[in-house]
């Protein structure tokens, strides 16, 4: 079964509506990112799973601290600095 132009615009439409256009980004890095990580697992699946994310980098004069925060805080931090690069996107143009 092949998808024509036609097919995949209403895909594409449906996708929009179903996530909003605010998620979209969202959604297709974390596809991105979840094919890349089958990918390299699917090349080497002897290999140990480190993400970058789970390794603290330390320099030899700064102790490693680790930062806990809720999911909702989180979110909140991200909106934040979203809206400032965008103020300050504006203010550029």
């Amino acid at each position: 079964m092949n998808f024509g132009p036609t097919e995949l615009i209403i895909v594409l439409l449906i996708v929009l509506l179903l996530f909003g256009g605010a998620k979209l980004p969202k959604l297709a890095r974390s596809l991105g990112q979840a094919q890349k990580e089958f990918k390299s697992g699917m090349d080497d699946p002897d290999k140990p799973e480190i993400t970058p994310a789970a390794t603290p980098v330390a320099t030899p004069t700064a102790p490693v601290e680790s930062v806990t925060m809720s999911k909702a805080d989180l979110e909140a931090l991200i909106a934040e600095r979203e809206a400032k690069a965008r103020r300050e996107a504006a203010g550029s143009d």
